[in-house]
């Protein structure tokens, strides 16, 4: 079982652009939710044709990205003290500029306080 899922529209615009139909759109943001666990706190596999969070709660571009490997890029984005205080988020994904998210990661229940600056990283590997 896996937490983390590249989802079918990501794919199909994969296959596309190999395919010279289609311009591959950049990665450009977070999508920040509440819905990745269950009941209990326990940890929601996502469905690889979720096409939106169970909870979204914040759109934010990214700050920036790094390339760990030849295959692995690492995107980063910062949650300010004001941004999502009070909120518990355990979900996340990228978001692509056609606004269609291309990965989605599920996790424990992280709190926001409102002096507290929150940095998540999300990793799009081949």
């Amino acid at each position: 079982m896996t937490n983390a899922i590249i989802t079918v529209t990501a794919r199909n615009k994969m296959l596309r652009a190999r395919a010279g139909e289609i311009n591959l759109p950049k990665i450009v943001g977070f999508v920040f939710g509440n819905g990745g666990v269950d009941e209990n706190g326990a940890v929601l596999t996502p469905p690889e044709e979720q096409t939106a969070l169970k909870g979204e709660l914040l759109r934010k571009e990214i700050d920036s990205y790094t390339f760990v490997s030849s295959t692995k890029c690492m995107y980063e984005c910062t949650l300010q003290p004001s941004e999502l205080v009070g909120e518990s988020i355990s979900e996340i994904a990228l978001y692509d500029e056609d606004g269609d998210l291309v990965a989605i990661k599920n996790f424990m229940a992280k709190g926001k306080d409102s002096d507290l600056e929150m940095k998540f990283q999300m990793n799009d590997e081949f």
